[in-house]
């Protein structure tokens, strides 16, 4: 019915753990032979730049989530606080890295298995995994959430094993023969560019903590919405750098991987040994499986708002199962769209994704400054300028820095992805003749949230309250930034 909501079953440490899971810390061995090779021996570097700009953009979420609690995020924040079709633009670029990312998971899955199985033909491994992750997202996000920090806590373990055998290794000799170097940070010949292109390439693996955002409608108390968006930046900073500094220290060439592009086995095996590079493989499993999951929920989520506020067709995408509590008919089309990971290469998908989270990075940024210091005019006093005028301002520059960076792949696709959205935008509003904005409400829908929820009854509130609040989910939608954004959600919740 047109006021079931999301069920509010998550805490702190589940949402932080969810965007781990997504962010999959083990990454930092799938890239580090494609990262060492572009920066010249310095991965630790470029995963501390992109962690200093996804700081700056963390802050700039921390802030928006407060003013719209609801899922949608950098879509919600442009649309309520620019403009509803830059809001539209900006969502389908992000879109875009959603979208592929459970693609991504799901493909190097399949790498895995058909690795360890090679007569067992790739569909199969594809079909299985999707099935499974469409099925257990769509039982409920507390089960997504149970099996995601058990996933998220045995690559934790396996890391720190990595830093343990590594250290041993460095003392018998390996790599640099010691931990107290700064070859890792700086090596002869290293240059800004090429620490910014590797930095481009890492900021993939943060790509989760901006995805937490999706969970605010069904955060047990959205306050701590800020709070899990910075500590998962932190944490997942943290290992990246870590578990890169341990990286270059023991392999400060190259050269000594067979196979550059995932060395991850190569180097559980040259660390650790035969076992340890089984284990360290399994982990790896698990780390991507828990991405699956994370990022298969998370675009489910987007769909939903999007279809919510009537840009997508709400009665499919703004869909919410009477029963489960979940958007079903979003869940299951990502698995869909999931399944093409049966043909398709890792180098091509994983080439766009950058595009649309560093545009939605970007548009945070200025949402800030939208919303702070446009509507509210919060910029009379120092900390006031410096919150919501120089940090937002240092956010947006770095990540579109990285933006500019890109891959001519990923920026050619990203602008064709674009330019399907602005056609679909101009087929929406017949020409720009209707706004985006008058999709968010139908009378009919409106009429049957208030008799279902009883706001005549139990709150007093007319027609116009229903209409300003939404279509009993709570949009964020409304023409009062700060309040609409939780104001349908929670009413139906308590």
């Amino acid at each position: 019915m047109a006021n079931t909501t999301l069920k509010r079953s998550l805490g702190l440490w589940a949402i932080v753990g969810l965007g781990l899971g997504y962010m999959t810390p083990t990454v930092v061995f799938d890239t580090f032979g494609i990262v060492s090779d572009e920066t010249n021996g310095v991965v630790p570097l470029a995963y501390l730049v992109a962690l200093v700009v996804m700081l700056f953009t963390g802050i700039s979420y921390g802030k928006m989530v407060r003013v719209f609690p609801s899922a949608g995020s950098a879509y919600t924040y442009t649309r309520e606080t620019m403009h509803p079709a830059l809001g539209f633009m900006v969502g389908w670029s992000a879109l875009l890295d959603y979208l592929l990312l459970p693609m991504v998971n799901v493909l190097i899955l399949r790498i895995y298995m058909t690795s360890l199985f090679p007569t067992v033909p790739a569909w199969v491994w594809v079909l299985g995994i999707v099935a499974v992750c469409t099925s257990i997202n769509a039982w409920s996000m507390k089960g997504t959430s149970n099996l995601n920090a058990i996933l998220v806590v045995f690559e934790i373990v396996l890391i720190a094993a990595f830093l343990v055998f590594g250290f041993i290794a460095l003392s018998k000799g390996m790599g640099d023969g010691t931990i107290l170097t700064v070859d890792p940070l700086f090596r002869p010949g290293t240059e800004v560019a090429t620490v910014l292109t590797g930095a481009t390439v890492v900021c993939f693996s943060f790509i989760g903590f901006d995805a937490v955002t999706m969970y605010t409608e069904e955060a047990k108390d959205p306050r701590h919405m800020p709070k899990a968006i910075l500590l998962t930046i932190m944490i997942g900073g943290g290992i990246f750098f870590v578990g890169g500094y341990m990286a270059q220290a023991l392999f400060p060439s190259v050269d000594v991987f067979t196979n550059t592009d995932d060395p991850l086995p190569e180097i559980g095996l040259m660390v650790g040994g035969k076992i340890f590079q089984l284990v360290f493989v399994a982990g790896a499993f698990a780390a991507t499986f828990a991405s699956a999951l994370a990022s298969h929920s998370s675009v489910a989520r987007l769909l939903y708002v999007m279809g919510r506020n009537g840009v997508l067709p709400r009665r499919a995408f703004g869909y919410v199962h009477p029963r489960l509590r979940t958007p079903l008919f979003n869940i299951i089309l990502v698995g869909v769209v999931s399944l093409a990971a049966v043909s398709m290469s890792l180098e091509l998908v994983s080439s766009f994704i950058n595009f649309g989270a560093l545009i939605a990075f970007t548009f945070v940024n200025l949402s800030v400054i939208a919303y702070f210091v446009f509507i509210k005019k919060r910029y009379k006093t120092a900390k006031d300028v410096v919150s919501f005028i120089v940090l937002p301002v240092v956010g947006a520059a770095l990540t579109g820095l990285l933006w500019v960076n890109l891959q001519l792949d990923a920026l050619v696709g990203g602008v064709v992805w674009a330019a399907i959205g602005l056609v679909y935008m101009v087929f929406l509003t017949r020409g720009f003749r209707r706004s985006i904005r008058s999709f968010d409400f139908e009378d009919v829908e409106v009429r049957e949230a208030e008799e279902e929820l009883g706001y005549h009854r139990h709150h007093g509130h007319g027609a116009a309250a229903a209409a300003d609040g939404g279509s009993g989910a709570g949009t964020g939608a409304g023409t009062r930034p700060g309040a609409d954004g939780a104001s349908g959600a929670d009413t139906a919740e308590r």
